[in-house]
């Protein structure tokens, strides 16, 4: 595992602390370029953790800068929640930039390479061209078109900007070697016409640059001087550098190439993840099943935690893949100070504590984090008839069972000892309902000491309990994908139907003051938020962030 990016060195630093002693550069520009046709996930955090704080470190700057090449898959919906999740996560761009702002730029730039003998019009089809492509043992082969003279590009590609061609009868290609080892190198489609509106530029254009060609000169106009970006573009860099040369750039963007972040359990495409959301495997971007950044929000992840485990996992030339439980592990850590203790009783089993005087009422001191006793107390009541987990009873315990069962005592947390002498069955033989008894001797915090109890349960008075839902999750992805889809299956196989369980339980009455993504930690269940699309102030409903424990150990 790589170092903290943010206190200790990586290859990429080091690159640019190289780049900085040799005067290369005056001042170090990152950039984060997301394509806006969906909603930032996970991935895309370690992204922005790395190219906001390398720029931040070396007093740089960082801008953001929205890839829209393709309107047929972009909207301002997606360029509004990615500029959200960055100021969530905590980074603030220098500068707003969107790749269309630059197509007067790039057309220009392209008829810059046609007037150089550099690029052509090719009237060949898709399925064509990648024929003539090769593979990676023969060489491409040469398009009919590709000896086309400079004048009759040029008009050829004037007329496409013009609209005269329909989609797909024309694209402009960079003449370069058929026989390069690298494909990438092989006359790649710079140019292919769209008759679609942008969301950023209406109809103004029906030509369209392919991200190979837009991507460098979006980063050499606006002075990025390391341009970060995944392995999978690391073939892609011998052409990078050939557009900014070709194109007469003055400035000279370095591409560096890291490894891209996987998690278990987790499917890590936008195209995956919109296929997830327009099939409704899930209600929307933002589930708290989806890896995407405002699903974790939604779920009652904080920044914090997220910005941590992108520093502790830090950048990498190899691919691997991140147990989605230490992700879980920064979570817990970040909320233990944070999130105030309460309980919740999520599957409810009547108590009623006989010897209880009927309709009386009295208020418990409970602290609100032993972790943190900044946070103080809290009162909570406490009446003949309470709420406890139904599996906090059995009717015939195993051994070790320390909870109740008939004769015997256990703890009620913050309250007091009680013990079971009978309960009641429905028709269907479940138990619905204990009778107990309480020692008033047995108080918390008295000091009482006359005996012991093993076990300790939680609670949830009944005449003021609050109503709320529970959302428990699991991974959306089950462990078996990256297998199975090389057997000829896909994702979609192994998407876990059980993969959210709704439950109606009780919380305590101070409760109802919880507002949307307040976090707290339910004893004994773990992490829970206030989900903020559909909790309400009569109907509370609890998305569960991350269990108490795991066997994660960093």
């Amino acid at each position: 595992m790589e170092e903290n990016l943010h206190t200790s060195s990586n290859f990429i630093k080091n690159i640019v602390i190289e780049d900085l002693e040799k005067g290369k550069y005056d001042e170090i520009v990152t950039r984060f370029p997301p394509e806006p046709n969906g909603y930032l996930h996970i991935g895309h955090a370690k992204s922005i953790v790395l190219n906001f704080e390398l720029a931040k470190e070396f007093n740089g700057k960082t801008n953001l800068r929205f890839d829209d090449t393709n309107p047929l898959k972009e909207d301002t919906e997606y360029v509004e929640s990615i500029k959200e999740d960055v100021k969530w996560l905590g980074y603030d761009w220098d500068n707003l930039f969107f790749a269309s702002d630059y197509f007067e730029e790039m057309y220009e730039r392209a008829i810059k390479l046609i007037e150089k003998g550099k690029a052509y019009v090719d009237d060949s089809t898709p399925e064509e061209i990648r024929e003539m492509r090769g593979t990676l043992k023969a060489p491409g082969k040469e398009s009919p078109f590709r000896n086309r003279s400079i004048e009759e590009n040029l008009d050829l590609f004037k007329r496409m900007r013009a609209g005269e061609f329909e989609n797909g009868a024309k694209v402009l290609r960079a003449k370069i070697d058929m026989t390069s080892p690298n494909i990438n190198m092989r006359d790649p489609v710079l140019y292919r016409i769209f008759h679609a509106p942008h969301h950023n530029t209406g109809d103004n254009w029906c030509i369209y640059p392919m991200y190979d060609f837009a991507h460098p000169l979006e980063d050499a106009i606006e002075g990025v001087t390391h341009s970060i970006c995944t392995l999978e573009f690391e073939d892609h860099r011998p052409l990078y550098d050939w557009i900014v040369q070709e194109c007469e750039m003055q400035s000279q963007p370095k591409q560096i190439e890291f490894a891209r972040l996987n998690l278990t359990n987790t499917v890590m495409s936008k195209r995956k993840l919109k296929q997830l959301v327009d099939e409704k495997y899930v209600d929307g971007w933002d589930d708290p099943r989806m890896p995407t950044i405002s699903g974790f929000r939604r779920k009652g992840y904080t920044p914090e935690a997220i910005v941590a485990f992108c520093r502790e996992i830090g950048v990498a030339k190899s691919f691997s893949t991140v147990d989605v439980q230490m992700l879980e592990h920064f979570v817990r850590e970040d909320l233990k100070l944070k999130a105030p203790r309460t309980m919740g009783v999520i599957r409810p089993l009547k108590v009623v504590i006989t010897n209880y005087p009927e309709g009386q009422v009295e208020w418990l001191d409970a602290e609100n984090n032993p972790e943190n006793p900044d946070m103080g107390n809290r009162k909570i009541p406490f009446s003949r008839e309470i709420y406890i987990e139904q599996d906090d009873f059995m009717e015939e315990p195993p051994k070790k069972y320390f909870r109740l069962f008939p004769g015997n005592e256990v703890r009620l947390k913050h309250a007091y000892f009680i013990k079971c002498h009978d309960y009641i069955k429905d028709e269907s033989g479940r138990v619905v309902e204990l009778h107990c008894t309480y020692d008033p001797e047995t108080k918390s915090g008295t000091g009482f000491t006359g005996r012991k109890v093993k076990g300790t349960i939680h609670w949830v008075e009944a005449t003021h309990a609050q109503p709320a839902e529970f959302r428990l999750y699991e991974p959306l992805i089950l462990d078996e994908q990256e297998k199975e889809e090389m057997e000829g299956k896909t994702f979609l196989d192994y998407v876990n139907p059980d993969s959210l369980e709704l439950i109606n339980g009780y919380v305590e009455p101070n409760m109802k003051n919880a507002r949307a993504n307040d976090k707290f930690q339910f004893f004994r269940h773990g992490y829970f938020n206030v989900d903020p699309k559909v909790s309400t102030p009569d109907k509370l409903v609890f998305n569960r962030i991350v269990s108490l424990k795991s066997s994660f150990k960093l």
